[in-house]
């Protein structure tokens, strides 16, 4: 494995380990409700992170994306991408699988970067253009506020705020990406 996906990998796998043997703690929240149903032909296609709970993956992230694509195999191909230290700094990628839950409407999803770790991915907010997506963690230990270009309207996002908080995600931990990414 090259050097520069030891930092992300290590942070996935950590995540998956929490997640797996110490379980989420979602027991002290409502169960979070996803949208009623992703069209997976729609969702697939290049996200910028607009914003997220830090995590020690992405620590010194800029100009952060996920492009997903539909495979003739059981899964979805993903493949993350940012710059690291600054907005021209060196590309760091690392690629994964994600795995519908069956009985979701392809809502909820099992990502996976290393095996046989698989972490939950669960699409809570979705633009019915699917111009925007805010994905969470059922124990609301994670966050994405994601859109098909690198700058939100401040309008969406507040909106987006209001949602989220909603459901008892903590908005004060969340994170804006730097998305000035113009080369």
């Amino acid at each position: 494995m090259s050097p520069k996906l030891n930092g992300l990998v290590f942070g996935l796998i950590l995540i998956a380990t929490v997640t797996l043997f110490i379980g989420c703690s979602s027991s002290k929240y409502p169960p979070l409700q996803t949208v009623e149903s992703v069209d997976l032909k729609k969702y697939v296609g290049k996200w910028y992170e607009i914003a997220s709970f830090p995590q020690s993956f992405q620590k010194g992230c800029n100009c952060t994306t996920a492009e997903y694509f539909l495979t003739d195999k059981d899964y979805i191909r993903v493949l993350n991408s940012c710059n690291r230290g600054s907005s021209k700094g060196k590309l760091d990628q690392a690629e994964g699988k994600a795995f519908v839950i069956e009985g979701s409407n392809n809502s909820k999803l099992k990502v996976q970067f290393f095996w046989p770790f698989k972490g939950d991915y669960w699409i809570i907010e979705l633009a019915d253009d699917y111009s925007y997506a805010v994905v969470g963690h059922p124990g609301r230990e994670y966050l994405w506020i994601l859109s098909r270009t690198p700058q939100m309207e401040e309008s969406t996002y507040q909106m987006l705020l209001q949602r989220i908080s909603a459901k008892q995600f903590d908005i004060s931990k969340l994170n804006r990406t730097n998305q000035d990414c113009s080369k």
